[in-house]
């Protein structure tokens, strides 16, 4: 069986943060949701727990961090194209997000931009091509061995 990831994050206005997560293209689990939690699947591996704040510190005695103000975390997820990078970018946005907190990186065989959602939580996007990644860094190995 394939590693699952369930990443957790408070949440101040949940009916909010669900249709958010939902318009940039995650589905709600209902057997996983009730007034104070959402699971919200991007894939069949990699799942949001939107929990409410109350919900949040019953696992932690540690404070809330405020994203807007601190960094708690980067988050990154695959993408299977560039178009499909700045497809979920526009999705953030119309959504209410804050698109492009960093600067786009484009190396050529990588590509990956970041949103904010309404709770201030970084996602990076990125898209990579493997092939291109290898010939990069089989040119960088051959000029060093020259």
């Amino acid at each position: 069986m394939a590693k699952m990831i369930f990443v957790n994050l408070p949440v101040a206005d949940l009916p909010r943060a669900v249709r958010f997560y939902e318009v940039i293209g995650a589905s709600k689990n209902e057997q996983f949701t009730d007034a104070t939690a959402a699971c919200m699947v991007l894939s069949d591996t990699i799942h949001v727990m939107l929990l409410t704040h109350d919900k949040f510190r019953q696992f932690t005695p540690k404070p809330i961090a405020d994203a807007r103000a601190a960094c708690e975390v980067l988050l990154c997820v695959s993408s299977d194209s560039r178009a499909e990078v700045d497809d979920v970018l526009a999705r953030a946005g119309g959504a209410g997000g804050s698109v492009d907190p960093s600067p786009a990186q484009d190396h050529g065989f990588m590509y990956g931009r970041s949103f904010e959602d309404p709770d201030g939580h970084v996602w990076e996007v990125m898209w990579m091509d493997l092939a291109a990644l290898q010939d990069a860094m089989s040119g960088a190995t051959d000029q060093a061995a020259a």
